[in-house]
């Protein structure tokens, strides 16, 4: 496991970034051997310490994020995040898994400890037409169903976009790369 400190309007220790480094060497067990973990931390006005983390490992993306008034708890916290997202993923793997061994077999029981564990299910599937659109018509038209997101067929790139409203009031455009 590659893991890397870096930090925002603020300079890194040796004691945290090696603090960070051992707590982030517990998520070994959920991943395959070549991991990359960027960590930033910040400080914004002396109060609100950030700390936000990117793991890349075969193709997988996890991020998270956590603020306290301290920076050491706000890597503990962090690290709890992930290991419980990691955790979930690892036991969906697995739970699917024993769906396609055992065909015949009921669906295996919840082996979630707390509700926040439980394995989130499917249970309405959608289908609709994409029209091509430009991002602004886009926008007009998630702004007239009154939704947070929006699908849709990007007019000029030719490719699937989504359209969706941000915390700080703006609206922010996914797209696919080539």
């Amino acid at each position: 496991m590659q893991v890397t400190v870096l930090g925002r309007h603020m300079e890194v220790t040796d004691s945290l970034k090696q603090y960070a480094t051992e707590k982030f060497a517990r998520l070994e067990k959920y991943f395959p051997k070549e991991v990359q973990v960027a960590v930033t931390l910040a400080v914004v006005k002396k109060v609100h310490h950030f700390a936000e983390a990117v793991i890349k490992s075969n193709g997988l993306l996890m991020q998270a994020s956590e603020e306290t008034e301290e920076m050491y708890s706000a890597i503990d916290l962090l690290v709890e995040k992930i290991e419980r997202r990691a955790r979930r993923y690892k036991e969906k793997l697995v739970d699917h898994k024993h769906h396609t061994n055992k065909t015949g077999d009921v669906a295996m029981a919840a082996t979630a400890s707390s509700p926040e564990d439980a394995i989130p299910q499917i249970i309405k599937t959608k289908r609709f037409d994409l029209k091509p659109m430009s991002p602004e018509e886009a926008v007009m038209q998630m702004e007239l169903l009154d939704k947070e997101f929006f699908i849709f067929s990007n007019a000029r790139s030719g490719s699937i976009s989504v359209i969706y409203k941000r915390k700080d009031g703006n609206v922010g455009l996914i797209e696919p790369s080539a």
